[in-house]
């Protein structure tokens, strides 16, 4: 088959590259605008409860870090637990150790495409340490924790802990306007944080109590506890605003009526395109006139 069958003209060859040329600028920028319509999601978490301690047993001669987190998540990926039990192995003679309790637990973070959000809720928790089996190092009735941060608005962080709570068998009023220590005698001293919340931009955490502790029963050093412990933490980062979808630039036909003002400025926004093309239709047209000639001769 002979292959000139499929050998375009070539004045109408350079018309389709022109054409090709003038539309391929336009359509460029407008697929570049579109690239930065992405938003970054949010992030949210929320715990329990969670212990930095440090437990020393046999006048010290035995040292065991007690960390333990209770329903603690995190999101983007939304998630809730409501587990109402912490226990500790290694403490107790080989018997499981009981550190937290509670008739409710929940602890919930979720992240929408405006808003992400941490929350946790407590009700009648008891929370022990070596050492004190039968004492509870604190007793709450009730506690919550919310940290809301949505797009483009102030975020939000709240805790709320009604009523008194019971630290070392004594019971006592804990305000927000600093922390209460609690000291008895024999046993050892518990300082508490109450309702501790802050802020940025795009931010918000929040956490309803968090206590120092150093606890020596007796000074028997049997079990020396010291650290930290935090119930009902919230946390949450607000997500990106969507940015306005970016409009592909105002392209019009071949042929139509000269901009006003082009005689003014010299030309229009359609300038570099149609010189484009112009260039690459020099060209190849120059390219159709000496094949034509060779033909000829």
């Amino acid at each position: 088959m002979n292959g000139t069958n499929f050998r375009m003209p070539a004045r109408r060859w350079a018309t389709v590259a022109t054409a090709a040329a003038l539309a391929a600028g336009p359509a460029t920028l407008a697929g570049a605008g579109s690239a930065h319509a992405r938003t970054d999601q949010g992030r949210a978490s929320a715990v329990v409860l969670r212990t930095g301690l440090d437990v020393s047993l046999l006048n010290k001669t035995v040292d065991v870090p007690l960390a333990v987190s209770l329903n603690e998540v995190q999101a983007p990926q939304s998630a809730e637990k409501t587990a109402l039990s912490a226990q500790l192995d290694g403490v107790n003679g080989g018997q499981p150790f009981s550190v937290l309790s509670a008739d409710v637990a929940t602890a919930k973070a979720t992240v929408s495409a405006t808003q992400a959000e941490g929350y946790t809720n407590l009700a009648h928790v008891r929370l022990h340490v070596p050492g004190l089996p039968l004492l509870s190092l604190i007793e709450v009735d009730a506690v919550t924790s919310k940290a809301t941060c949505e797009a483009g608005k102030a975020p939000v962080a709240t805790s709320h802990l009604p009523g008194a709570v019971t630290v070392l068998g004594k019971r006592v009023t804990v305000t927000a306007g600093g922390p209460t220590e609690v000291q008895v005698p024999g046993v050892g001293s518990v300082r508490l944080d109450l309702s501790k919340t802050s802020t940025t931009s795009r931010t918000a955490a929040a956490t309803a109590l968090q206590l120092k502790v150093s606890v020596n029963p007796l000074k028997l050093n049997v079990a020396d506890v010291e650290g930290t412990v935090t119930l009902a933490r919230a946390t949450c980062e607000a997500p990106s605003p969507s940015p306005s979808p970016s409009s592909a630039p105002d392209v019009k036909p071949q042929g139509a009526p000269v901009e006003e003002g082009l005689a003014e400025t010299g030309g229009s926004s359609m300038t570099p395109y149609v010189a484009g093309g112009a260039v690459l239709l020099l060209a190849v047209g120059g390219g159709a006139v000496i094949t034509a000639r060779r033909r000829r001769g």
